[in-house]
């Protein structure tokens, strides 16, 4: 299968030197760096870096427009990053570690708990759009990543899992979550390239769907189809939507040990 054009990877560039970067591992500034940019860090590249791909995607992200956002050239950029690839590994682990992380109680649920990683990574996703289609298949292993990873393995605490249905149980619950982000992105997106909201999409179309379609030919599209988007206000609710899906998840995860494991307190 090709690879889709477009598409960035996690962990596609120099390993060795992105754990350097990444720990900060004399990643500071080079040594005997002389000049007016001698206040320059790693933390400030990463930080033009995020603020271009919040703004435009990773296809705004380029080693010369981070370069022109810090006011350097980009040879001077290159002595602390050495490229695009390790730069987004960089950024997707700084935006990790700054990610809310709220405590868990001793006597909360773990529905609580789970709810509040998957509400926590929602979150994430709608400041950093373009973390929902960059492939996190080889994660850097930074500060930012485990200190998430260990925080969301620390909600399914107590519920009688071993080590590896913890582990799948989180990228459970991490997967309905980017899947619904997603959704909620395309569908902002949406509403932002045509300059109309479900409601006035509706209405433009109603009159010529009522013309062709045969509810008699499809008696359950027509009655739910009609429910929905009355109960929605529009074609797609996203709010709705993350919450039908995470409760369903949560629904899962109760069953996959009875009682004895995820059915405890809160279940």
């Amino acid at each position: 299968m090709v690879a889709d054009k477009g598409k960035s990877s996690s962990g596609a560039g120099d390993p060795a030197r992105t754990l350097e970067l990444l720990w900060r591992d004399g990643a500071t500034a080079p040594a005997g760096r002389r000049g007016p940019r001698q206040g320059l860090t790693v933390d400030a590249v990463v930080d033009a870096g995020l603020g271009l791909a919040d703004g435009g995607g990773l296809d705004a992200l380029t080693m010369r427009a981070v370069a022109q956002r810090l006011g350097v050239t980009p040879m001077t950029l290159y002595t602390y990053v050495p490229g695009k690839a390790e730069l987004i590994d960089l950024m997707l682990d700084a935006a990790f570690l700054r990610m809310e992380r709220p405590p868990f109680g001793p006597e909360e649920p773990w529905r609580a708990r789970v709810t509040a990683v998957a509400d926590a990574n929602r979150a994430l996703y709608l400041r950093h759009p373009w973390l929902v289609d960059l492939r996190v298949v080889r994660a850097p292993l930074g500060p930012g990543v485990m200190a998430k990873y260990e925080y969301e393995l620390g909600a399914f605490e107590g519920l009688g899992l071993d080590d590896v249905a913890r582990d799948s149980a989180l990228t459970y619950v991490l997967g309905t979550v980017q899947a619904s982000a997603r959704a909620e992105l395309d569908a902002r997106a949406v509403a932002r390239e045509s300059a109309m909201s479900d409601a006035e999409w509706w209405d433009t179309h109603e009159p010529l769907l009522a013309r062709v379609f045969d509810e008699e030919k499809f008696p359950l599209a027509a009655r739910v189809g009609e429910a929905s988007a009355i109960a929605y206000g529009g074609v797609y609710d996203a709010e709705h939507a993350y919450a039908f899906g995470l409760a369903r998840t949560l629904d899962g995860l109760a069953a996959l040990g009875g009682a004895g494991a995820l059915g405890g307190a809160g279940a």
